[in-house]
């Protein structure tokens, strides 16, 4: 990695879950920077709050578990932003009991990859313009260890047939599905000057899980000191921004700043990857079509 203190000047850098935790702290970080900071967040006072913060910022609020609002936010990105340089999904979620979207799908699934994916792909006309510009452009996304305990089934992406375990199981296949969308665009986006990278902050000291009774008791017993800081969650997410075009090949997923962190065997599958962005795209194709 370069020089943390870098310049992003002139750069334009969107992050969504930037309202709070490792989302918030990269925000502040990446404008400290010099970036232009798209601060997306689901909570409107929250959202606008961060972005008032940072001197060039403005806030853009949309609520994940609608794929419409998804559209949206992208239809505002792209009229506000004529040259991206950063996609930072960061938005996630653990939910302790099953509930469904007004999509259909299960909040951890759609939440935590199908809304990203929906909005990588409507945001990557404008990313492939701005790298024919010149300009690096990067992908990075949050995943996370919870990957290894995944099972990632394409006929049962919205975990109908497993136990729900608290919403464990269900995160770790969604975060199975982002380390393999990450190396999936990085194959479709391989000739270009993009590139994409996953990342495990480290359990982060957050709100994150809150109705999780597993990390309640976790936070108990370390008398509220489990996990790092959102400020240390938060270090990889601004470095892979900040040194697009890195020395690490694109698709690479990170533990903190170590490349190549450990991986279930189907989040490293490439044809498992192809086959999931392609059941994707046909389960977002309405909202990826011209009104």
């Amino acid at each position: 990695m370069t020089d943390p203190g870098r310049s992003l000047a002139g750069t334009t850098v969107v992050i969504t879950g930037a309202s709070s935790g490792i989302g918030r702290s990269a925000a502040l970080e990446l404008g400290r920077r010099g970036a232009r900071v798209a601060v997306v967040g689901r909570d409107p006072g929250r959202t606008h709050d961060v972005a008032a913060s940072i001197d060039d910022a403005e806030a853009f609020v949309a609520d994940f578990a609608s794929l419409s609002e998804v559209r949206r936010l992208a239809d505002e990105l792209l009229g506000r932003y004529g040259r991206i340089d950063a996609l930072a999904n960061n938005a996630g979620g653990l939910f302790s009991r099953r509930t469904v979207t007004v999509d259909g799908h299960e909040s951890t699934f759609q939440v935590n990859h199908l809304a990203p994916f929906l909005l990588t792909e409507l945001l990557l006309p404008r990313l492939r313009q701005t790298a024919s510009a010149g300009h690096p452009v990067t992908v990075v996304s949050t995943g996370s260890v919870a990957n290894r305990w995944g099972r990632l089934r394409l006929d049962d992406l919205d975990s109908r047939r497993w136990p729900w375990l608290g919403g464990w199981q269900a995160y770790g296949s969604a975060k199975t599905a982002v380390l393999l969308t990450t190396r999936e665009l990085a194959r479709r986006t391989r000739d270009s000057p993009i590139t994409a990278y996953a990342f495990h902050p480290g359990y982060v000291a957050t709100s994150f899980g809150a109705s999780s009774w597993m990390l309640r008791v976790g936070n108990a017993l370390g008398n509220g000191g489990l996990g790092v800081t959102p400020q240390a969650g938060a270090v990889p997410l601004v470095e892979l921004v900040s040194n697009a075009g890195s020395a690490a090949p694109s698709g690479t997923y990170f533990d903190g700043l170590r490349p190549d962190g450990r991986a279930s065997r189907a989040a490293r599958d490439d044809a498992l990857a192809a086959r999931l962005w392609e059941v994707s795209e046909s389960l977002v194709r309405p909202w990826l079509s011209t009104p």
